[in-house]
């Protein structure tokens, strides 16, 4: 593969790349590139951080980029997800590294890393310090919508040492790609600005899309706030698919979505078709009755679009089959904590703790 073929495999998952040329350049030179991204282990994991996610990172290690995912534990901590109860967050974090395993994800070119055992060196916390000496505290506030807060929430002093936590968990994960969310853009930004000030480099930024909840789209005059606004969150579980749930929940959520007739714009259920289903399966075939017009085959999400646009698909026809390939996307899944003993205590280990925010 060239690094213009792998450049365009990359770009696949990349809404926005800072910057196209850096990345080409970085192919073209270096033989083994690294990217990350970290996940706060909190609550169960929806489909866009389990499925999509797994899709996302196996196009960057089918371009031979090494992919290391950071197990933000202590970040989790400092933003008192699960109650600030750390035991609790590291057995939440055990339980998302199943998932992944059990849906696809290329485990044997991803490497899992826990925050907890990268901040045990002397020289991260020389970073973190270093990084919020050449930040301001306003600048700081600003990156608060990694966290999923906003400047205008009350914020707790741990808070403050996240955005710089995960500046220097950049480099010392030695990543060359920061390939994360829309939503942590302005920590990636921190990052390039003063990697080569502290003696670093300047990570590129791939920023993949953030799947849309079930609900209907909020307005906002800001692209990237209301991205954020919009994305699935686990906070709203009737508008997010889980990992494991049911197939009659999976039908129940996708039946009451939002979903106009003939739109296609801020439209979730032809979100999932796009980025989740066109990606796992060549076809999507639709059942319908014979009275409506018999089933219909789609070969591309162009085509399936189309056809929705026209009028020639009913929404609720959509919602129908849009659940059963998620549906078939899940099984082995469930199977995996039905049938593997400790994937089992896991799982009903995190579904006994209360979620907080």
């Amino acid at each position: 593969m060239t690094p213009e073929d792998k450049l365009k495999l990359i770009k696949e998952v990349g809404e926005e790349i800072i910057t196209e040329p850096e990345l080409l350049e970085l192919l073209k030179t270096k033989k083994k590139l690294v990217a990350y991204d970290g996940f706060e282990p909190s609550g169960r994991i929806h489909i866009a951080q389990g499925m999509l996610r797994s899709i996302n990172i196996n196009k960057f290690t089918k371009a031979g980029v090494k992919f290391k995912m950071l197990v933000a534990d202590w970040h989790a901590w400092a933003n008192n997800k699960m109650g600030g109860d750390l035991e609790k967050i590291q057995n939440v974090g055990k339980y998302f590294i199943e998932v992944w395993k059990a849906c696809g994800l290329d485990t044997k070119n991803v490497e899992f890393v826990w925050a907890s055992d990268l901040l045990n060196n002397r020289e991260y916390w020389k970073t973190v310090m270093s990084v919020a000496r050449n930040s301001t505290l306003n600048r700081i506030l600003r990156t608060t919508q990694i966290m999923g807060r906003s400047e205008k929430d009350t914020l707790y002093a741990s808070q403050i040492f996240y955005p710089c936590m995960q500046a220097a968990d950049i480099f010392h994960l030695k990543a060359d790609i920061c390939q994360l969310g829309m939503d942590q853009r302005k920590v990636n930004m921190l990052a390039r600005e003063l990697g080569p000030k502290l003696g670093y480099w300047k990570p590129v930024a791939i920023h993949h899309h953030m799947l849309m909840g079930l609900g209907e789209p909020v307005k906002s005059d800001d692209p990237v706030e209301r991205g954020i606004a919009m994305k699935m969150s686990k906070s709203k579980p009737d508008t997010a698919i889980f990992m494991t749930d049911s197939k009659k929940d999976i039908k129940r959520k996708i039946n009451k979505a939002f979903c106009p007739e003939k739109q296609a714009e801020d439209n979730p259920v032809l979100e999932y078709c796009k980025y989740i289903i066109f990606e796992k399966f060549s076809t999507m075939k639709i059942e319908r009755p014979d009275k409506f017009g018999g089933d219909l085959e789609f070969k591309s999400y162009n085509e399936l679009e189309k056809a929705f646009v026209k009028g020639d698909l009913h929404p609720m026809d959509l919602k129908c089959g849009t659940a059963e390939h998620i549906d078939k996307l899940l099984v082995p899944v469930r199977e995996h904590f039905e049938k593997n003993k400790q994937a089992k205590k896991i799982k009903e280990l995190v579904e006994s703790y209360q979620i907080t925010r």
